[in-house]
C-alpha cells in the first residue's frame, strides 16, 4: 500500500534510483502513510516498504524522520492542534496530516549538526504537498507550518533572553 505521486509515469519505478534528502523525505511519507491507513506498526511498515536503493546516509535519514515522526504524534499533535484553526486532525486529508507532522518532527529533533533552517523543511513539505497533494493542501500545509514556524522561532528567542 503506497500513496501515488500526480502525474507519475509507470516505467519510473523500473530506474535505479539513488535517494535524495527529498526522496528520503518521499519515503518517510509513504512509510508513515502505509503505517497508519494500514493500522500496522511503524517496523512493520518498513519491513514491507519497497524502496528504491538508497546510500546509507539517506535510508538512515528516511528512517530517523518516519520513526522519529511516529515516536513523537503526542508532542507533534499539540502543536499542530494549536496551529490549525478550525481544523481537528481527524478531519485532515491524511497526506497533509503526515506531510505536517515530518515537517514539524523535522523542526524539533533537527541533528545539531545538521541543522536544516526551517524555511528549507517548509519547502520540502510544500513539494511533498504539491507531489501527493492537491493545490489547497500546498496553501493549508503553508500556512500551518509557518505558524508552527514562528510560534517556535518566539519560545526560542524568548528562551535565549
Amino acid at each position: 500500500m503506497s500513496i501515488a505521486r500526480r502525474g507519475a509515469r509507470h516505467d519510473e519505478a523500473d530506474v535505479p534510483v539513488t535517494l535524495t534528502r527529498h526522496q528520503s523525505r518521499e519515503a518517510a511519507l509513504q512509510v508513515l502513510y502505509q503505517s497508519e491507513i494500514g493500522k500496522i506498526p511503524i517496523d512493520l511498515a518498513f519491513e514491507t516498504f519497497d524502496r528504491p536503493k538508497s546510500d546509507p546516509p539517506q535510508r538512515e535519514f528516511a528512517t530517523w524522520l518516519a520513526r522519529g515522526t511516529a515516536a513523537h504524534l503526542t508532542e507533534i499533535d499539540q502543536l499542530i492542534t494549536g496551529s490549525s484553526q478550525h481544523w481537528r486532525l481527524s478531519r485532515m486529508a491524511v497526506v497533509d496530516r503526515l506531510i505536517i507532522r515530518i515537517a514539524v518532527f523535522e523542526f524539533l529533533y533537527r541533528c545539531e549538526d545538521e541543522l536544516t533552517p526551517r524555511a528549507v523543511v517548509i519547502n520540502e513539505a510544500l513539494e511533498l504537498a504539491r507531489t501527493f497533494s492537491d493545490d489547497k493542501a500546498v496553501a493549508f500545509v503553508n500556512g500551518v507550518l509557518d505558524d508552527i514556524r514562528q510560534r517556535l522561532d518566539a519560545e526560542n528567542r524568548s528562551s535565549v533572553s
